[in-house]
């Protein structure tokens, strides 16, 4: 099983559409809101890819 939800730009950088269905999957995995989630970023600042434990025990 998963132990976390991960989620990457189709096109190298992540849109806001990608990200909104990353936080939706999170949301319906029943991640709470207060989680942190993780996320590497491009040189220029654009999202390439997040991630979220699925439980505390995985941050």
């Amino acid at each position: 099983m998963p132990t976390v939800i991960r989620a990457t730009g189709e096109a190298k950088d992540m849109t806001l559409d990608e990200l909104a269905q990353f936080v939706e999957d999170a949301r319906k995995a029943g991640v709470p809101g207060d989680r942190n989630v993780r996320a590497e970023v491009s040189y220029s600042g654009k999202i390439k890819e997040v991630e979220i434990a699925l439980s505390e025990d995985d941050e």
